[in-house]
């Protein structure tokens, strides 16, 4: 049995760096991986992802070429998957490794390969052998979760990580769920060539953004070709031949879409079925989601939950800020918590989506007099010079208090752009400040004085 003064289960954004925190502060650290290092994002998300769209991106923009004046030599554009996998693979592999050196630069750090499980509030169980620390640090992620649809059983399908594997294109990719991972998927392989079909069971994609964003973005994506099918209540699975037979039972359209390929993107769960948390006695909410306060401590005295594992968020900067915070909270005197951050994320479809604070329907639900400023990107003219004007501009504000409640920038450079507000939003300032700064022209982000210079009250 050999003493650590810290373990930290899981190498994602938080682990590394709070094995430098505590490195760094002399301590002698066990982190555990059991498969590679860098979590999702390196691996399985951020990564790959949005590197796969940059090259589906390059493919949009060499078939529109002709509308910039741009003559390419053979007329048509392909995709070499095979190059765009290796491409792929390349930057996860430098990131991946990257990570690696970096522990292994570490002095006190040992980074163990396997599956760690709890054994008490103070032992972790790996290989068959024993480790111990007082301080124990759960970053274990998350991975798709997979439901008990009629027939799923029976076919072959995708997830958001096998589908990184793939070295053909798809002849029709059926992507099953209609929000972000799946849209992402939707418009990489649309733009690659293939077929595409998403499937949601609910009334509007990304359910839980505004109702314009949701219908700004489908009708972008149906303009690329995609087929959208919402009210899919009855989604089942069955093997046709070659193919596989996606039925939606959907309120208009035909019964059933027959695709070479299936991508679930139906949610995500938390990696915590299989660590033994019930023998340190950490307690998870119904959904399997460990339990954490304010400032990240689980209900067992020593033992913290970082990450998508912990529920309070599913991204990489969530995670990475769950880290700053249990740093601060141990090492600099600094009681930073949970609550204090403004919830932020990106849609990184083509315009891309920057959201930060309240959504319309919570603006509204807040009983609060809202104001709403919004800007077409078709009057911007940076989105007009570089041909892209799908989106709008949108920002929310308090009448009384002139506070920033929220923004979605659904734009070129919106995920960018977004953040001039949430930085502001931070600050607690009056939305006049960003309105009276001077921004650089020709840009996306000079417009968001003009938004702010025209608010209305919210309908």
């Amino acid at each position: 049995m050999t003493k650590f003064d810290a373990i930290i289960v899981g190498t994602g954004q938080a682990g590394p760096s709070l094995a430098g925190r505590l490195t760094d502060a002399g301590m002698t650290v066990a982190i555990i991986e059991r498969h590679h290092v860098g979590g999702t994002c390196v691996n399985t998300g951020c990564k790959p992802t949005k590197t796969l769209v940059a090259s589906a991106y390059a493919a949009h923009l060499a078939r529109h070429a002709d509308d910039y004046g741009v003559t390419l030599g053979g007329g048509t554009v392909g995709i070499d998957m095979k190059k765009a996998k290796a491409r792929k693979d390349a930057v996860v592999n430098s990131s991946r490794n990257g990570n690696e050196r970096w522990l292994g630069s570490m002095k006190g750090c040992t980074l163990l390969r396997g599956h760690a499980r709890l054994e008490s509030a103070r032992s972790v169980s790996i290989n068959g052998e024993l480790i111990t620390a007082d301080r124990i640090f759960l970053n274990v992620g998350g991975r798709a979760s997979t439901p008990d649809l009629p027939g799923i059983k029976d076919i072959e399908y995708l997830t958001n990580s096998t589908i990184l594997d793939l070295e053909t294109l798809p002849k029709h990719l059926v992507v099953v769920g209609g929000s972000y991972i799946g849209l992402e998927f939707a418009q990489i392989y649309r733009r690659f060539g293939a077929e595409v079909t998403v499937v949601e069971k609910g009334p509007r994609l990304i359910g839980r953004e505004d109702e314009d964003v949701s219908a700004t973005i489908k009708e972008f994506l149906e303009a690329e070709g995609i087929r959208i099918r919402l009210n899919a209540e009855c989604i089942r699975f069955a093997p046709h031949g070659k193919e596989i037979a996606v039925g939606v039972d959907c309120t208009t359209g035909a019964p059933e879409e027959m695709g070479s390929h299936v991508l679930l993107a139906m949610g995500r769960q938390p990696n915590t079925d299989d660590l033994g948390l019930e023998k340190a006695g950490v307690a998870v909410d119904a959904r399997g989601y460990i339990t954490v306060d304010d400032q990240l401590r689980t209900n067992i005295d020593g033992i913290w939950a970082l990450g998508d594992c912990n529920g309070k968020g599913a991204f990489t900067h969530t995670a990475y800020n769950d880290f700053e915070i249990v740093a601060a909270n141990l090492f600099d005197n600094d009681p930073r918590r949970v609550s204090d951050r403004i919830s932020t994320y990106g849609l990184f479809v083509d315009p891309p989506l920057g959201r930060a604070g309240m959504t319309e329907a919570e603006a509204r639900n807040s009983g609060r007099r809202v104001l709403v400023g919004k800007r077409l990107m078709k009057n911007v003219g940076r989105a007009v010079e570089k041909g892209e004007t799908w989106g709008f501009m949108k920002v929310l504000v308090d009448a009384d208090t002139k506070e920033l409640l929220g923004a979605a920038i659904l734009g070129t450079g919106g995920d960018e752009v977004v953040h001039g507000i949430l930085d502001v939003m931070y600050a607690k300032a009056p939305y006049t400040v960003i309105q009276r700064a001077m921004h650089v022209h020709p840009t996306v982000s000079e417009l968001i004085p003009t938004v702010l210079g025209d608010l209305k009250p919210l309908a």
